[in-house]
């Protein structure tokens, strides 16, 4: 009986041996799928590099239809295949951020109206992170198309405080590098930053660069009003009073700054600066930019992992007398291992 075991073994040896090596090439030809959240992410060795597009005529309308050979993209010089072109409307998604510190209290309900006239402006899938910001950031709202829920948080606004611009937009784009697809930022503010910590000037401008995602700047005048506010210096000329704010800055100073610092993140970013001191004006700027945010062509490429850090973007379109309006440049970060192809 033990030898007719052993034949028996000895006989289904081959077969097994044969099984196991048929699995192992097969898994080698086949290798096991990585399990994602998102079917259509495509696994690569570089970050997309996305572009917002906007091209007009001469009298600044939006021109449709053009296709993508249409398109040349260059990256310092040297031009790039594109890898990723749309036409579409796409839904998107938009950080609204309102200043409500004290500077701005005065016209508190004007802003409060200006956004919910911007949110009615937006497509049923468009999604709005909604923030205000004073000496603290304040989360209202995650991502969400849910228009009640966003002008009762509106509503629901009160000024405060100091005020943290650039802690804010630390905060912000950290959570939009976590969304997909086309994204932008509304900053309604007058641009001073009074309160922020960690976060700076130069520091926040390089992280607009590094975030695909447009900027758009609106600067309301409080100037006259933080003017009634603000305190003398302790010592001073009485035929020269110039007004300080609680940093101990001039006026004028911290505003020539503010006006500077909102240009370059517009510029940097694709997007464009306003400037409003009046609710009906301010209502035509909201709608204005959701318009635009529905009338852009999106492209991409893939950059060459070797060469410097600071990048800067051209893009060309083949036809005559149109006015392109694209972001200009970026912040190479090699992607840690692989990373998600937008």
């Amino acid at each position: 009986m033990r030898s007719t075991n052993v034949s028996i073994r000895l006989l289904f040896l081959p077969i097994a041996l044969f099984i196991a090596g048929a699995a192992v090439y097969a898994q080698k030809q086949n290798p096991p799928r990585q399990e994602s959240a998102d079917d259509d992410v495509v696994r690569v060795n570089t970050t997309l590099v996305t572009v917002p597009v906007s091209v007009m005529d001469r009298q600044g309308r939006f021109i449709p239809d053009l296709n993508q050979k249409q398109f040349r993209l260059f990256e310092n010089g040297v031009e790039q295949e594109i890898a990723y072109f749309d036409n579409a409307e796409q839904p998107f998604t938009v950080a609204l951020l309102l200043d409500t510190s004290d500077s701005t209290k005065f016209k508190l309900n004007d802003i409060q109206n200006a956004a919910m006239a911007f949110v009615a402006q937006l497509r049923a899938n468009d999604r709005v992170i909604l923030a205000v910001f004073d000496s603290r950031v304040t989360i209202l709202s995650e991502a969400t198309s849910d228009r009640r829920l966003l002008n009762e948080a509106i509503r629901r606004v009160q000024s405060g405080g100091g005020t943290s611009l650039y802690n804010t937009v630390d905060v912000i784009s950290e959570r939009l590098s976590r969304v997909r697809g086309r994204k932008a930022v509304v900053l309604f503010t007058d641009g001073v930053d009074t309160t922020s910590v960690g976060a700076n000037y130069q520091s926040t401008l390089r992280v607009a660069e590094q975030l695909d995602a447009l900027v758009y700047a609106i600067q309301y005048n409080t100037f006259d009003d933080a003017n009634k506010g603000a305190k003398p210096p302790l010592s001073m000329n009485q035929s020269s009073v110039q007004m300080v704010t609680a940093k101990g800055e001039p006026l004028s100073v911290a505003y020539t700054r503010a006006n500077r610092y909102l240009g370059l993140m517009a510029e940097k970013t694709g997007g464009r600066l306003f400037y409003s001191d009046t609710l009906k004006h301010l209502t035509e700027v909201f709608t204005n930019i959701a318009q635009e945010l529905r009338q852009q062509y999106s492209i991409g490429y893939y950059p060459n992992s070797q060469g410097p850090e600071q990048r800067q973007i051209k893009v060309r379109v083949s036809m005559p007398q149109v006015a392109i309006r694209a972001r200009k440049g970026y912040v190479f970060r090699p992607a840690a291992g692989n990373s998600g192809k937008k």
